[in-house]
């Protein structure tokens, strides 16, 4: 929707955005539409280490935020690593700008990593994105993935344990960085209650 310029019906989703972030430009006429541009929160983390769970129950808390699982948009289509799954982030940031025109910023949980959403075309139209990963102890992750998801794909598993690994080792060396949660000895109450203090103090 907002790519669409309202005067010259150009698509562009590399608009002009206003220094104050109130107002997009058309680079094709100079239309001016306004623009509210609000932050973004990402919460990422390994497969099994507690990310839907923990959405599930922010969604009970939400009333100044949306929450959304990136899941829900998955197509094999997008599975590109070689672009470093370039359209699926950029279709995300065209859902979330695109939400954020009623007033409240998303809450988008997935596996990600900020690279693959600050070189975006589309990241333009968001204030700033905060970004938090769930990590845990690379046993219980383990035990998550093959008790609780009775999951025994050997390559998945390991490929859950070395990016939650990732994670602990390169949180702070990110651009911009990554705030941590080790969800090890925390209830579910206990981390949405942090994650929801985490959103807040940044809206």
């Amino acid at each position: 929707m907002l790519n669409y310029c309202r005067n010259c019906g150009q698509y562009h989703a590399d608009k002009i955005i206003s220094e104050d972030g109130k107002t997009m430009i058309c680079p094709n006429c100079n239309e001016e539409q306004p623009l509210k541009q609000l932050p973004l929160f990402i919460i990422t983390g390994a497969s099994g280490v507690g990310k839907s769970t923990l959405s599930i129950e922010l969604y009970k808390k939400e009333k100044d935020y949306i929450v959304l699982e990136s899941d829900i948009l998955w197509f094999e289509f997008f599975n590109d690593f070689k672009d470093n799954y370039r359209t699926y982030r950029e279709t995300w940031l065209r859902v979330c700008k695109n939400i954020s025109q009623i007033g409240k910023p998303v809450v988008l949980c997935g596996c990600s990593i900020p690279e693959q959403f600050e070189n975006c075309i589309e990241r333009r139209y968001l204030s700033k994105i905060h970004y938090l990963a769930c990590v845990c102890d690379s046993d219980l992750l383990e035990k998550r993935l093959r008790e609780g998801r009775n999951i025994n794909d050997e390559n998945w598993i390991q490929n859950s344990i070395s990016f939650n690994q990732w994670l602990k080792d390169n949180a702070y060396k990110t651009e911009p960085n990554i705030m941590l949660l080790d969800t090890s000895t925390k209830s579910v109450e206990e981390s949405s209650k942090f994650v929801d203090e985490w959103i807040m103090e940044r809206l």
